[in-house]
């Protein structure tokens, strides 16, 4: 009888199995933005949309500029598939940190 065993990445220094990664029907990410004002808000929306869109053109979203309030916004992000939205978190993080 064959033991289930879990291989470990020799380049990243983690184990895990795909399917805990990208999962079905896993296709919204979610971005939270903070700025000073409105204006700020729109431009460092307008930097996760265009890496989205370079993901996948027909990414969908429900931001919308009229309801911001305070100097955050919550964002969802709706992909094809779980594939592109790992893609997008994992290339987001630059934006996320500047």
């Amino acid at each position: 009888m064959k033991e289930n065993q879990t291989d470990a990445c020799d380049a990243c220094g983690v184990s895990a199995e795909i399917g805990y990664i990208i999962s079905e029907g896993d296709e919204v990410a979610e971005v939270t933005i903070h700025a000073d004002s409105v204006e700020a808000m729109l431009a460092r929306f307008e930097q996760y949309l265009s890496l989205a869109q370079s993901i996948n053109p027909a990414v969908k979203h429900d931001f919308n500029a009229e309801q911001i309030s305070g100097d955050s916004a919550h964002i969802k992000m709706q992909f094809e598939c779980s594939a592109e939205k790992l893609i997008f978190e994992l290339r987001s993080r630059g934006l996320n940190n500047a």
